[in-house]
């Protein structure tokens, strides 16, 4: 069952009021499928949302299924599909999401089973629903309790946390332990592959003020600490790292600041600077305990979510802007409540994110939130070298006449509608890469580098 909710005249107008920078085209959120406990539920934090090459969207729940949660299928309008149903020998409870790679399958954790300590497993599992092992952790030295999907690096191998550990596997399987967390718990923040090659995350305690961290870790394995939160510019950070078009980091903290939780800015030296408080008396019902990262739009704006808070306390979606202008979208109801899910921007637009509860079963819901942005694609990856092969997501790509990187002209193969590869041409340059299709010229949200 599917609800929407139209933000009207009214509303828009209410919103002008307490934040200046509201939008000025009418939001649509719609509720595009309620769990129900069979097809999963309660999709705990972080539950990342990947799209696959076909145009849909996967991700994972924590409950649901027989009981160990479920992996799952969803079309953009909202048709959903259980792929994988978790038993104790493969993996229990997966509430970390997945991630896209570049061999077209999905790749996840789940935080307990599988192997003889039920530490828990790295799978990989294909868009129809075939599940493969990679890795089943002993609770040893290589950690244990994954609560993170890994996410694959330029050199094509994957990059993930663990409890006290971060770890590089192959897409084989071949599993090392990369260094060691600055405190001994698993990290609800995914890696963040950086624009200098090193991975970036963040741990909910530890630091100098037992506050949290941001951590470095190099390729090699080398690990320092980036910053230390200190209760005043925030604390205990659940969420993933983003790396703006200025090269800095921005997330979220879900306690700390005024008291529930900032949104930060944070230099890749150290520099941190605190762009909103919750709560914020400026903005009424701007909601708290921000868990969930942040999405950075086609729009260059970044989209978040709240756990509680907004005018019914089940949490609110919000939009910060580049220079800090913070403005409330939407409130959630009981038809989706306490969205921990960081939301993402799928190439037709719109942003997509799940609940914890809510809905008709009380199991959580899947949603879309349209806030009026154009169709673009997306690349895998954002950087390579001349004669490098460029997988591109999208819509429309049937009778694609044209891809060009930053203005030059490259060629293509067009593989279905909503995927197509191409090749870095001799003579490109770092910028905006365009695919020319019957219906317009769709750009990338990102700028690509061509590597030296």
């Amino acid at each position: 069952m599917k609800y929407k909710r139209f933000l009207g005249a009214a509303t828009v107008a209410l919103l002008i009021v307490i934040a200046a920078t509201t939008v000025a085209t009418a939001q649509i959120y719609t509720d595009l499928y309620n769990f129900d406990g069979i097809s999963g539920g309660n999709p705990a934090y972080p539950a990342l949302l990947a799209q696959g090459r076909d145009g849909n969207l996967y991700g994972t729940t924590f409950g649901g299924g027989d009981g160990g949660g479920v992996v799952f299928k969803i079309t953009p309008s909202g048709e959903l599909k259980v792929l994988y149903k978790f038993e104790p020998r493969y993996g229990l409870g997966p509430r970390g999401g997945l991630t896209l790679g570049r061999d077209g399958n999905l790749y996840g954790t789940t935080t307990s089973g599988g192997g003889v300590n039920l530490a828990g497993t790295i799978f990989k599992i294909t868009p129809s629903g075939l599940l493969t092992t990679l890795y089943n952790f002993t609770g040893g030295t290589d950690g244990s309790h994954p609560n993170t999907p890994p996410i694959q690096g330029a050199d094509g191998n994957f990059y993930g946390t663990a409890f006290g550990v971060a770890y590089k596997i192959t897409p084989s399987g071949s599993f090392t332990q990369l260094a060691s967390l600055p405190v001994q718990e698993s990290t609800d923040s995914p890696l963040l592959q950086a624009s200098d090659g090193s991975f970036y995350g963040t741990t909910y305690r530890g630091g100098s003020s037992g506050d949290g961290t941001v951590f470095k870790i190099t390729p090699k394995g080398i690990l320092t600490i980036v910053y230390n939160f200190d209760g005043t510019h925030g604390s205990n950070p659940d969420s993933l790292l983003i790396q703006g078009s200025d090269g800095n980091f921005y997330g979220t903290t879900s306690q700390g600041g005024s008291n529930v939780g900032v949104v930060f800015k944070l230099t890749p030296r150290g520099a941190l600077t605190v762009r909103h408080n919750f709560p914020d008396p400026n903005y009424p019902h701007d909601g708290f305990w921000p868990s969930a990262g942040l999405a950075r739009a086609s729009d260059g704006n970044f989209y978040g979510v709240t756990v509680y808070g907004g005018t019914v306390s089940y949490g609110v979606i919000f939009k910060i802007t580049p220079s800090a202008a913070y403005t409330i979208l939407y409130n959630f109801d009981a038809n989706g409540v306490n969205p921990e899910s960081t939301p993402m921007q799928h190439t037709n637009g719109k942003i997509y994110g799940l609940t914890n509860f809510g809905g008709t079963h009380s199991f959580g819901v899947v949603y879309s939130f349209d806030v009026g942005l154009r169709p673009f694609v997306s690349l895998l990856p954002y950087s390579g070298k001349i004669g490098k092969t460029i997988e591109f997501l999208g819509q429309g790509f049937t009778g694609t006449t044209g891809v060009s990187f930053n203005g030059t002209a490259a060629p293509f193969t067009v593989k279905s509608g909503t995927y197509l590869t191409a090749t870095v041409p001799n003579g490109a340059t770092t910028g905006f890469v365009t695919v020319t299709t019957p219906r317009g010229t769709l750009k990338s949200n990102k700028k690509f580098w061509v590597k030296p």
